[in-house]
């Protein structure tokens, strides 16, 4: 809003001129989002406390050795995804060119499936439906959502179907129809991703930042001619806004994990983790840097896999392969600390970020 009102004056005041900058926009965006998130946070967990949507550990959920260590989480606010949401909508509206196309969709996805994710909380915290949502409702809100994109995406002359390779220059996979599959396999892999690895304070949000910080620069460097073409990369006009998404996205998760840090004072429920992992899915296939999901995402993608493998181990062999899945769950049985695992899957994610980046460079 703020680019729209006032960077036509520039020709009149100067200064205005700085509007211009995705840099400064994008940083603005980041601080306007984190501020959002450290004055309201402290409001909505004393109303989320004060409605009990709060956090119920069941025996039947997790195993003896689990509940033991998490049962003194038992009674914190959930559902604080509210609060990142609400932080990365307005600091976007603000800082953004909301009126961008890829600003729009990636809004849209981030906002439908954070829909998606409060019915499922508020079903499980203020209906008392332990399950919330059946798995075939909420799998079937992500299909719809992940057709929807892909048919936009398939139809849009702008937009292209081949998927870049990392590692190799000039080599990409052009998909045709199949493409809008893949986008629909991006969108419910990448949120479900990000659920799954939200059980422990504060990991999933710190390594959704290191995530969306990762696919910030690269989205800028997309998204400027000159940059693109120094380093090989397919420029994409228009997508260099998506910056100040991702930028949000930081502030965003910074100013909860004030809050969300171990100990934590507030989980961010199904209605963060799904709209976050979404998001980040839906940038990566807007800026063609779909396949960098695995690495920069490599956490996410160990405890989705955690998941799969033990279920099929099990239904095969009657053998678990884990401890305990997710992932993390199988280094709590190792008697790791809670916030040990949390650092060092945190140190994990910065490498990969790291990695990922670096990859622009080996090809």
């Amino acid at each position: 809003m703020l680019y729209y009102l006032l960077y036509p004056l520039h020709g009149t005041i100067s200064f205005f001129n700085i509007f211009r900058y995705i840099t400064f926009r994008a940083a603005m965006a980041c601080l306007t989002a984190f501020v959002i998130s450290l004055i309201f946070g402290p409001v909505l967990i004393r109303a989320l406390a004060r409605l009990n949507m709060s956090q119920n550990i069941r025996n039947e959920d997790i195993s003896k050795t689990l509940h033991e260590k998490h049962i003194k989480k038992q009674g914190t606010p959930t559902m604080g995804g509210v609060l990142i949401l609400i932080s990365i909508v307005v600091s976007n509206l603000l800082w953004g060119e909301f009126l961008n196309k890829y600003v729009l969709m990636v809004l849209f996805v981030t906002i439908w499936l954070g829909i998606t994710g409060f019915a499922d909380d508020y079903l499980k915290y203020v209906r008392k439906c332990s399950k919330g949502l059946t798995a075939t409702t909420k799998f079937s809100s992500q299909l719809i959502l992940g057709l929807i994109l892909g048919l936009i995406l398939f139809i849009d002359p702008d937009n292209s179907t081949k998927i870049d390779i990392p590692f190799l220059k000039d080599v990409a996979l052009d998909l045709g129809i199949f493409y809008i599959f893949f986008v629909i396999l991006v969108i419910t892999g990448s949120s479900n991703a990000v659920n799954l690895t939200d059980g422990l304070d504060g990991l999933a949000i710190g390594i959704v930042v290191m995530v969306a910080l990762a696919y910030g620069a690269l989205s800028y460097i997309t998204g400027n001619i000159k940059i693109s073409d120094y380093l090989l990369v397919p420029f994409i006009n228009g997508s260099g806004e998506l910056t100040v998404f991702c930028a949000s996205i930081i502030g965003a998760g910074l100013g909860f994990l004030w809050f969300n840090c171990y100990p934590a004072s507030v989980f961010m429920g199904d209605v963060g983790s799904l709209a976050l992992g979404g998001a980040l899915g839906t940038v990566a296939l807007l800026i063609k840097k779909e396949l960098l999901l695995v690495i920069v995402g490599g956490i996410f993608v160990m405890e989705a896999l955690s998941v799969i493998l033990q279920v099929v181990s099990f239904r095969l062999t009657k053998k678990r392969i884990f401890n305990c899945a997710p992932l993390h769950h199988h280094f709590e049985f190792l008697n790791w600390p809670e916030n040990k695992v949390i650092v060092r899957f945190w140190i994990i994610a910065s490498l990969l970020a790291l990695l990922t980046l670096v990859t622009l460079k080996i090809r």
